[in-house]
């Protein structure tokens, strides 16, 4: 199955697959995610621009989206030859609901300068495999392959795997299907559960030194509650190869009553 079909050319129609978590009748946000994700890289693509890679992603959540149509377009807001800013947006019923701004950047070998002090996950086989159902609802929730290990509370390493794919009869990159998987971070580390809690992101920002590659997309996460109703998951994320860049969301915080 699908998590979302081409209507047209800047229309995409959400599946029941992309249900939950905060409320089963509107769209998890991680699907849409990866959907801009992908129309930036096949904007770039179509503008022959393969010499540039995606560096950052940051993402803002307008509000609430139902499983209807939506439209998209994407804007070049800063051309250049080495340096570009592109701009995203989904929209439904005309209210923007998901923005994006990605910098692209040209890429060139500095494998001679390569290196990280940041250490690999234990592998998806080294994880047990976890249901994130006992904690969320939802269609989309229910799709996605999961291994975990829980460090600590607000702590967590995992690994996730779509069991569906992004958009219906096409292909995407590898970088916009893990996109898909991005923000499921802030519900694998919780520090509180969702019944006592609500702690939905406003935002998601990624940084990635490197494309992913291979199916699976590892998190070595933390959740932080502030004390004036402001929280924050951060995430290193990793593929199969080892560490690849980060995560970063913003959370409202809610005591449930």
């Amino acid at each position: 199955m699908a998590y979302f079909e081409r209507r047209g050319e800047w229309e995409f129609a959400p599946t029941q697959q992309t249900a939950g978590a905060w409320n089963v009748k509107e769209q998890h946000i991680a699907p849409a995610i990866g959907l801009l994700a992908h129309l930036v890289d096949t904007d770039r693509a179509a503008r022959g621009r393969l010499d540039l890679r995606i560096g950052r992603l940051s993402y803002d959540i307008l509000g609430p989206i139902p499983i209807e149509p939506m439209q998209a377009e994407v804007v070049v807001v800063r051309p250049g030859r080495a340096v570009e800013l592109v701009e995203a947006v989904l929209s439904h019923n005309d209210r923007p609901a998901l923005r994006v701004r990605a910098w692209l950047l040209r890429t060139f070998d500095s494998a001679g300068i390569a290196g990280t002090p940041i250490g690999p996950l234990p592998t998806p086989a080294e994880l047990a495999p976890f249901d994130p159902t006992t904690l969320w609802a939802g269609d989309f929730i229910a799709s996605i392959e999961v291994r975990r290990h829980e460090l600590e509370t607000g702590a967590a390493q995992f690994w996730l795997r779509a069991g569906d794919v992004l958009l219906d009869d096409e292909e995407v990159s590898p970088l916009a299907r893990a996109a898909g998987l991005f923000d499921v971070a802030n519900g694998m580390a919780v520090r509180a559960l969702p019944e006592q809690v609500a702690f939905p992101n406003v935002d998601l920002t990624a940084h990635l030194r490197r494309a992913p590659a291979g199916e699976w997309v590892g998190f070595d996460t933390r959740v932080t509650f502030g004390a004036h109703g402001i929280g924050q998951t951060s995430s290193v994320l990793h593929d199969e190869h080892g560490p690849l860049g980060t995560v970063n969301q913003i959370l409202a915080l809610a005591v449930q009553r």
